[in-house]
């Protein structure tokens, strides 16, 4: 696949989304649909992602980010798109 049919989504989860496996349930969810990217805890209680893949996979994931892992309780998801940084895989950052 070429990287102009690829886009990225950098996103910021809010709400009760550490503790409760929502790092874990992204990579999963991600490696299921075949989105390349990363998902980490930040200091201030949110979670960071990027997703990078097709269009329609990474909307997938966004959408998804919404309710994330079933412990979860979301309050808001904050998302941009950028231009596809080549990376490959999905992991968990601490």
């Amino acid at each position: 696949m070429s990287e102009s049919t690829r886009t990225r989504a950098h996103v910021y989860v809010s709400g009760h989304v550490q503790g409760v496996y929502y790092r874990a349930t992204t990579r999963d969810t991600a490696r299921d649909l075949g989105v390349d990217g990363w998902v980490k805890n930040l200091s201030d209680g949110r979670v960071e992602a990027v997703f990078e893949g097709p269009r329609d996979d990474v909307e997938s994931m966004v959408q998804w980010c919404h309710d994330g892992s079933p412990m979860a309780s979301v309050d808001e998801v904050d998302v941009t798109y950028e231009s596809p940084e080549g990376v490959t895989g999905f992991r968990i950052e601490r």
